[in-house]
């Protein structure tokens, strides 16, 4: 499957992406490959293959959940640099 330039300014549009010509025809390229492969994988017989629910042998290790020691909410904003009545004050992120 072949995805034009047009397509990627779209995708990049939506996905609020910028790429100059050179990087658009590269992502082009890129993408269509992908998109060739999982053609390929759509092409395998997987009738009789079981899903898989984890891709690890790893077993997960619990514990037990038990009530300990928690502080209370002066003692947790005791050091705060800086704090506002009840919550923490913590710098702008976005504009």
């Amino acid at each position: 499957m072949k995805i034009d330039t047009n397509s990627i300014k779209k995708i990049a549009h939506l996905a609020r992406l910028e790429f100059d010509e050179s990087s658009a025809e590269k992502m082009s390229k890129d993408m269509s490959q992908i998109l060739d492969w999982v053609e390929q994988l759509n092409a395998i017989d997987t009738e009789n293959v079981a899903p898989l629910t984890t891709m690890s042998s790893e077993v997960n290790v619990m514990r037990e959940d038990k009530i300990g020691h928690q502080l209370d909410h002066d003692s947790g904003l005791k050091n705060a640099p800086k704090k506002d009545f009840d919550y923490f004050r913590v710098p702008k992120v976005m504009e």
